[in-house]
């Protein structure tokens, strides 16, 4: 079941974000998270709007997806970038996929005009999982960070949406 997050999920998702951080690349920091950082997370993406959704499994956090903006200029608020993370021990479950997609239909309705992807060049699973949903290639940074000894290429991907009908510069 995708929902809303609330409070009470933030543990899980602590539990699932400081597993990227500590065993993978999909999160370019060194540092585990605690509580307090995420309920900070947690409000200022409630203050500023966005949605933090959660994909729940027998009243566990099995996922959540989030976005927000992709840079801080005015020019770029029809841009959005977003974040999705599945526990490990429920992948290759389509829980990514589905929070993805929710996140999709979550940006279009919200009139967004470009939905962004980071993605660790290596990270084979997300790129073919962003790619089965239409999004395209748009760049890769070479040895953009510096993680596990090795340096890391950040690749960009993009999905085009609608957009606002009318687009505003104010």
């Amino acid at each position: 079941m995708i929902r809303e997050a609330t409070p009470k999920d933030l543990m899980d998702i602590l539990e699932i974000y400081n597993d990227a951080i500590v065993h993978t690349t999909a999160v370019y920091s060194y540092e585990p998270q605690t509580l307090e950082n995420r309920q900070a997370w947690y409000e200022q993406k409630r203050n500023e709007g966005y949605p933090i959704l959660v994909f729940e499994v027998d009243n566990k956090v099995a996922g959540f997806a989030t976005f927000g903006p992709f840079r801080p200029w005015p020019a770029y608020k029809y841009s959005i970038e977003h974040s999705v993370y599945v526990n490990k021990e429920y992948r290759k479950m389509g829980i990514g996929s589905s929070l993805l997609k929710e996140i999709i239909l979550i940006a279009k309705e919200r009139e967004y005009k470009t939905l962004i992807a980071g993605i660790d060049a290596a990270n084979e699973k997300s790129i073919a999982l962003h790619k089965n949903l239409g999004f395209v290639h748009s760049g890769t940074i070479e040895k953009a960070g510096f993680k596990f000894e090795r340096w890391l290429d950040l690749a960009f991907y993009q999905l085009e949406l609608n957009g606002p009908k009318n687009p505003l510069e104010a």
